[in-house]
């Protein structure tokens, strides 16, 4: 560290006559160094140490815990008529100026529940030991459809078979579970969470213009609604603590397609 220093006294100017050194106050005295703060040499490397570390960059979302930031990632992918946060350009009617049809929801009803039943029957049988924490949440829709379902076959209405947007999304749920647990759990967390919001609302819309208001089973659960929500946000962010954060990322990064194969089967409602 260079810097200016006074004469010493060892070091006379003239053979013959000595002269005192004058003292200097310290203001006088430039220093280079720029993290010199004027205190002693180990605080001033600390200072230095603490300079050089990058701060932690913080996720939008993330002082509340894992799934707000999931919460954050799914509402931007929202259009501007869903949500305040939406920022996806929408790609068609909103759901008040829809037109659906009995046999396009029916199409739409038969493969929700071929994606719901493939969710539970996976959660079963765990094949990634934090799944367990996801059985019997008081969200599961497979029974409620299947009474919806019988309910139409007896108002006369034959039931379709599960057409390619639902077993799509099925068939890549099975594969995924076998050896990606947090794309999974994206997956998870995005079908049921959706369908309590947005899902309820397209399911009152629909049952105004073509169901004479009738309220399907598929848009009521047993319990307090809120809790039960409660109740898995807290497992899903207990079971992420243990994610790195490349995992965590790795999660999120899932959600564009998770609204893409949702978004195929809420279309079939118009077919």
């Amino acid at each position: 560290m260079a810097s200016i220093a006074p004469i010493s006294q060892s070091q006379p100017l003239f053979n013959k006559t000595q002269f005192r050194p004058r003292i200097f106050p310290s203001k006088f005295f430039i220093n280079i160094n720029p993290n010199f703060t004027g205190k002693s040499s180990s605080a001033g490397c600390r200072a230095a140490t603490t300079a050089a570390e990058k701060p932690k960059k913080r996720y939008p979302g993330e002082a509340k815990g894992f799934v707000e930031e999931m919460r954050f990632v799914a509402m931007k992918l929202h259009t501007k008529d869903q949500s305040k946060e939406g920022e996806k350009k929408a790609e068609g009617p909103p759901v008040a100026k829809w037109d659906p049809t009995i046999d396009g929801y029916m199409r739409f009803l038969v493969d929700s529940k071929l994606v719901y039943d493939t969710l539970e029957r996976i959660v079963q049988k765990a094949v990634f030991p934090e799944y367990v924490e996801f059985r019997n949440t008081g969200l599961e829709r497979s029974e409620s459809l299947a009474k919806d379902l019988e309910w139409f076959e007896e108002q006369g209405h034959a039931i379709p078979e599960p057409s390619s947007p639902g077993v799509s999304f099925a068939n890549y749920l099975e594969e995924l579970s076998e050896k990606d647990p947090q794309a999974f759990l994206c997956h998870f967390y995005n079908t049921y969470f959706a369908h309590t919001a947005g899902g309820r609302m397209i399911g009152k819309k629909v049952a105004e213009k073509i169901l004479n208001n009738k309220e399907l089973e598929f848009y009521k659960w047993n319990g307090n609604l809120s809790q039960l929500l409660q109740n898995v946000r807290e497992k899903l962010n207990s079971v992420a603590e243990s994610w790195t954060r490349e995992e965590k990322d790795h999660c999120l990064g899932e959600t564009e397609k998770s609204f893409k194969f949702s978004g195929d089967i809420l279309r079939l409602i118009l077919s």
